[in-house]
């Protein structure tokens, strides 16, 4: 598989997940200069910008320690961006992460779901 084909399988892997805990998916790869969004979602009242990354292997570690700093400005920017875009105002927003890990199992992924990875 690509490393296209892997992010894809992980993201709608992730997007399932997410729909079982309740989340309406709203869009997927969301995309500005410098940024994108995984998954564009709400979990009720609150707008929520979800990061999903997949990995085959631990070769470079688990998922979420792909979350770095940079990362997480990268994507609060591209967030901050799209809110404006929607006219969503001051109402609440989040940024979760979801970490879809096929290391142990190649049919059925460890699903890991943080929210507001920010803090």
């Amino acid at each position: 598989m690509s490393k296209q084909q892997d992010g894809d399988l992980g993201e709608q892997t992730g997007c399932e997940f997410l729909r079982k805990q309740g989340y309406k998916i709203l869009e997927r790869n969301f995309r500005i200069k410098g940024g994108e969004i995984d998954i564009v979602a709400r979990e009720g009242k609150v707008l929520v910008f979800v990061e999903v990354k997949t990995r085959w292997s631990h070769e470079y570690g688990p998922p979420v320690e792909s979350m770095t700093g940079w990362k997480i400005r990268s994507l609060l920017k591209t967030a901050k961006f799209y809110i404006q875009k929607i006219n969503w105002g001051e109402k609440e927003y989040r940024l979760d992460f979801v970490g879809v890990d096929f290391a142990a199992d190649t049919v059925s992924p460890k699903i890991e779901l943080i929210k507001n990875i920010t803090g």
